[in-house]
């Protein structure tokens, strides 16, 4: 089944002309980002030549797609938005809310027990409004996208910072929040920050125990995780168009980690043979007929430096496995380094856990070479030291995997295979520890590592390779082994040495899945009907925040100064607080527990100052929203790294602080505060981060003269009586303004559509 190719078709109608009068208004070459932004303005008729990191642009995507945790608090935003349907086809895919535990069969009947309000409502809602709706058990949402729906020079947003996996088809896919998805899906312009253009060329080609992982690992040492914020990253050159569809995915999709807008590659071979062996031929056929406009143009990739705000170069031929971590994606390590990190910083040397899989690397030919590790330590007598999971991406990968004999190469070697779901990569693992309080490591193929990440454990030293770098050693156990040259004691007592990997990139004998896991929506939803029970703790149905009066906002007090990284993970925590993706009141319980307070270095633990004791912030901000106290939060750099989730926007705003002041922000944070209505602001200086104090009483001087390029100042009132004024700054225009005014985004779409 191919979906939606009246809209591909459409799409490239047009992609040439709109190419073609890119060219005119820029005046030269095109990169590919380029190339598939300018046609997809929402204006087709708009002739300026868009300034990178500063214009805001309209674009118009072509679609939606939408996890489960995240989809119940967008849909519940796009209900009130007044449409009888979404403007453009859309999806929701069931894959947060299965926890891995025992094995697939008994996780997802267990998952399907506990959270069927929720997947009933999701179904329910999609069906009304013409949303495709992916089962629980059908698959992680990117590898299902890639699977089903990516295409070359497609646009695409999705409720999830991964959503730029789809890159690996070419498209230029972007990781959202809620509040976006309901523009697009209300048949609105979605607003972007034209990005800044990095350039990777990629010469060479991969060999032996190097992937296409370790391209990204590599990279995110280079650029840091804030070192492609407001960027797309555009991948060429021979090394590019040697790797697998897959693979490009997986490069992609840890681009969020690295804060780049998305990355992407130009339409290639490996792209149209991924195509075709998805059952997508007609797709590739439409993409080979203008094959020359789905990518860069040939003088931009001769002379990249004259075109992309910053190059990059990474030979693959010379490329080494690398390890990433602890605690950060960003910690790059080579594989023949690894060990002396392990012992110069006290890491924990035994390997407790190897787990593969995840939306980053759980494709058919990731299995296949993890496989044929696994399959060497079967025929070679090696005992496994360490526990293992496997985590495919899709039904269709599983069912097709299982039906090649990898998945029984997995059994043998006694590791337990997970249901096609996210599980430990995004907190939903029921971990089997007998001491949950000792540092312990274990290594992934997902692609983030956050501490407490994965398992709740802050003890937890999580690293990151390729699935066959965690294969080999999960086998060890050992974080010291080093595959490429080391051996191993076998049952016999012989020294044996692993064999490199070897992987198919697509099946031999196709694809294959019995029941993938899709459900088309009723052709006319009119008549559905959604239930949302009075006294849920699951679901609760939205109420609009107030607008904003047009006065300065004073006597705020400092609800918590954060201090140090402070990811969505530490704004609003995964793992068990998924099942609470949609009660906003309820999962802003555990708002900024995760942070740490610059006061005391505890986390989530403030003072209230209207008692003097100490609590959890969410606590303390119920007690000063009761007292009618308006709050601002402070931060340092980067704030709001990691996922996509806009609940780190809307628990704050539901609670009542009104301000976040930061040294500087992750991309779709800031953005999901703007659509939310809070005040996202930065210092100026960044010293003046140093004046906050625990007990000051804060006023904004000039917000009743808000207006696009203009700072705005903060007046802080000392205990002691004496007084800083600050400048702070900020990036809103004149229409996110008017969602500040109005008291959020979609408050302004609701006036906009009865208009």
């Amino acid at each position: 089944m191919i979906f939606d190719i009246e809209m591909i078709k459409k799409v490239y109608a047009k992609f040439p002309e709109r190419v073609a009068a890119a060219r005119e208004i820029t005046g030269g070459p095109l990169t590919l980002a380029e190339k598939i932004l300018y046609a997809h303005l929402w204006d087709e008729n708009n002739n300026t030549a868009h300034t990178r990191g500063k214009s805001y642009v309209d674009f118009a995507p072509d679609r939606v797609a939408m996890q489960d945790a995240t989809a119940q608090m967008a849909l519940l935003q796009f209900m009130q938005s007044g449409r009888k349907e979404a403007a453009v086809p859309s999806t929701v895919h069931c894959d947060h809310l299965i926890q891995a535990e025992t094995g697939a069969v008994a996780d997802l009947k267990n998952a399907k027990q506990k959270s069927s309000e929720v997947f009933d409502f999701l179904q329910s809602v999609s069906n009304k409004f013409g949303i495709g709706f992916w089962e629980p058990g059908g698959g992680i949402i990117h590898q299902v996208v890639l699977e089903n729906y990516a295409f070359p020079g497609g646009m695409m947003i999705g409720t999830d910072s991964h959503t730029v996996n789809a890159g690996g088809l070419g498209m230029v896919a972007i990781g959202v929040g809620g509040a976006d998805a309901v523009d697009v899906m209300a048949g609105m312009p979605w607003e972007l920050k034209f990005p800044k253009l990095i350039g990777v060329k990629l010469t060479g080609k991969l060999s032996g125990w190097t992937a296409s992982k370790d391209v990204i690992l590599k990279l995110a040492g280079i650029l840091t995780v804030k070192g492609g914020t407001g960027a797309i990253v555009e991948y060429f050159g021979p090394g590019a168009k040697s790797l697998s569809c897959t693979g490009k995915g997986t490069i992609c999709n840890m681009g969020a980690e690295i804060g780049a807008t998305t990355s992407t590659f130009g339409y290639d071979n490996k792209m149209g043979d991924y195509l075709r062996g998805t059952g997508r031929a007609e797709v590739a056929d439409a993409a080979d007929a203008i094959a020359e406009h789905l990518t860069g143009d040939e003088e931009v990739y001769n002379n990249p430096e004259a075109y992309f705000d910053q190059v990059i170069e990474i030979d693959l031929s010379t490329l080494e496995p690398h390890i990433n971590g602890p605690f950060t994606p960003d910690r790059a390590t080579p594989i023949s380094q690894f060990a002396k990190e392990v012992e110069a910083n006290g890491w924990p040397k035994e390997l407790e856990v190897g787990l593969i899989g995840s939306c980053t690397n759980s494709s058919y030919e990731d299995l296949t070479r993890a496989a044929s590790i696994a399959q060497q330590a079967i025929d070679k007598n090696l005992t496994v030291r360490s526990e293992f999971t496997i985590t495919p991406g899709s039904e269709q990968v599983r069912f097709t995997a299982d039906r090649d004999g990898l998945l029984e190469k997995f059994n043998a070697m006694g590791g337990v295979v997970m249901a096609n779901a996210c599980g430990p990569c995004i907190g939903q693992w029921a971990r089997h520890t007998d001491d949950p309080t000792r540092k312990n490591s274990i290594i992934t193929s997902f692609n983030r590592n956050f501490a407490k990440r994965n398992d709740g454990n802050p003890n937890t030293h999580s690293f990151v390779a390729s699935p066959e770098i965690v294969t080999a050693m999960a086998i060890a156990g050992d974080m010291t082994f080093n595959p490429l040259t080391d051996t191993l004691t076998n049952e016999k007592g012989e020294q044996v040495k692993l064999d490199e990997p070897l992987g198919i990139e697509m099946p031999p004998a196709g694809f294959a899945v019995e029941n993938n896991g899709y459900h088309e929506p009723a052709a006319d939803g009119s008549n559905v009907a959604i239930q949302v029970a009075e006294k849920s703790e699951r679901l609760q149905l939205l109420d609009p925040f107030q607008a904003w009066d047009g006065k300065n906002i004073e006597g705020m007090r400092l609800i918590i100064k954060a201090k140090g990284k402070c990811t969505t993970d530490h704004i609003s925590m995964a793992g068990p607080w998924l099942r609470f993706r949609g009660h906003l009141d309820n999962i802003s319980n555990n708002t900024l527990t995760g942070a740490i307070n610059y006061f005391n270095d505890e986390p989530g633990r403030v003072k209230n100052l209207l008692t003097g004791e100490v609590g959890t912030v969410p606590d303390v901000q119920r007690a000063y929203k009761a007292a009618g106290i308006p709050t601002i939060v402070v931060g340092d750099h980067n704030y709001g790294e990691g996922s996509s989730r806009e609940h780190a926007a809307m628990q704050p705003r539901h609670l009542g602080m009104r301000i976040v002041l930061v040294k500087s922000f992750a991309r779709i944070h800031e953005t999901n505060l703007k659509k939310q209505g809070m005040l996202g602001l930065t210092f100026q200086n960044e010293a003046d981060y140093d004046l906050f104090r625990e007990d000051d009483i804060i006023d904004t001087v000039d917000l009743d003269q808000f207006q696009e390029g203009k700072a705005l100042h903060l007046r802080l009132k000392h205990a002691d009586g004496s007084e800083d004024l600050i400048s702070v700054d900020h990036t809103y225009n004149d229409s996110q303004i008017a969602w500040f005014k109005a008291g959020s985004a979609l408050n302004k779409i609701k006036s906009d559509l009865k208009a």
